[in-house]
């Protein structure tokens, strides 16, 4: 129970944050800032608390000095492993000496921007109902929205872009084609997966133990078979 306390707590950090600046940089009125729409949307489908969404909205609106900074740091685990790590911190430097410690602490070491990111791709996946892959691909096509792969699924429609283009194909789903978004993510997806076993698995579920402990860290992506 206590392990499934901390994991929400986390969860509703990363998500208070996130809505915090969405709202602080483009608007508290969720009709008018759309990013801040679908950020409203998925944290409400991971079951984020609305008093924590409003919360922070509120936060917002109310012209709070606090801010925070997006970093994003490499590193090299256990065996072959690889990790990406996403940050939102008020302040980099504690921030950046604790991920640190992360990797010191299983006799691993960070990298240098750049030096892990080749090994992964940056996509956005999305799954919608309710439409074809050619009625899709025909309204992305019109909005100038580039995709790598769209095919028929089980359930309708599955969606392979680019990473940053998540925002504008959920838009499009949702104020043009009028489909159902039934999935959404964007991410650091591996070229390959490394196969870990005996010590070298135990370092990285204690990595992955403790990189996910600090509080400014909002996603880790890496590349181990799971």
């Amino acid at each position: 129970m206590m392990k499934t306390g901390l994991q929400k707590s986390k969860l509703y950090s990363r998500y208070g944050k996130e809505i915090y600046m969405c709202a602080r940089n483009g608007g508290t009125n969720i009709e008018a800032n759309l990013t801040l729409k679908r950020l409203v949307e998925r944290a409400k489908k991971e079951q984020v608390p609305m008093d924590v969404i409003q919360r922070n909205i509120d936060k917002a609106a109310g012209g709070s000095a606090d801010s925070y900074t997006q970093e994003r740091y490499e590193g090299f685990g256990p065996s072959g492993s690889a990790f990406i790590i996403d940050t939102l911190t008020d302040n980099v430097n504690r921030t950046v000496g604790e991920v640190r410690n992360c990797f010191t602490k299983v006799g691993s070491k960070m990298g240098v921007k750049g030096s892990v990111e080749h090994m992964f791709e940056h996509l956005s996946l999305i799954d919608v109902s309710g439409t074809d892959a050619e009625t899709v691909l025909e309204a992305l096509l019109i909005e100038d929205v580039d995709v790598s792969d769209i095919e028929e699924a089980e359930e309708g429609v599955h969606i392979t872009a680019q990473g940053y283009a998540q925002d504008k194909i959920e838009q499009v789903i949702s104020t043009i084609v009028g489909a159902v978004l039934e999935h959404s993510e964007s991410g650091w997806y591996p070229h390959e997966k490394v196969e870990l076993e005996g010590e070298a698995k135990e370092l990285f579920e204690k990595f992955m133990r403790l990189i996910n402990d600090v509080d400014d860290v909002q996603n880790v992506y890496h590349n181990v078979a799971e």
